[in-house]
């Protein structure tokens, strides 16, 4: 009987412990991420480039890592629907990432691009991958 119980005992945590594992791994669907496309990380694609991208709002977060043949982060990200927005006069005008909106606009919200932890002096459609760079994507007012 004790030999059981142990048993049970061990089955039950090693069960919470891998559902913690699981759901640190993912954010909670409130505020903007109720429009989230994805919750947790995941990988696109199948191309000879890799860059990986996080995605932040609201003090949550995804990382997007991206398998490519495209030249420009902006080209990678759109080729998996993960951004969106319109052209204007200095190139897209990213009003969302990852189903998430920002509008300056409507809200005074936008998304801030970032290299290397560094705020991006380019655009996302014309800077170049570089597969050790760190790219980021932060709902910003």
């Amino acid at each position: 009987m004790k030999t059981t119980v142990t048993k049970l005992l061990t089955f039950t945590l090693a069960c919470i412990l891998l559902l913690s594992l699981v759901a640190c791994n993912q954010v909670e669907k409130t505020g903007i991420w109720e429009e989230a496309t994805y919750l947790s990380d995941k990988t696109f694609g199948s191309g000879e480039k890799t860059l990986t991208v996080e995605v932040s709002a609201e003090d949550q977060s995804v990382t997007f890592t991206v398998k490519t043949d495209k030249k420009t982060v902006g080209e990678a990200l759109l080729e998996h629907d993960l951004i969106g927005g319109e052209e204007g006069a200095y190139g897209l005008y990213i009003k969302k990432v990852n189903g998430m909106t920002a509008d300056y606009d409507v809200d005074r919200t936008y998304w801030a691009f970032y290299v290397n932890g560094e705020y991006a002096m380019t655009g996302v459609d014309t800077t170049e991958i570089d597969e050790d760079a760190t790219y980021k994507l932060e709902r910003a007012k």
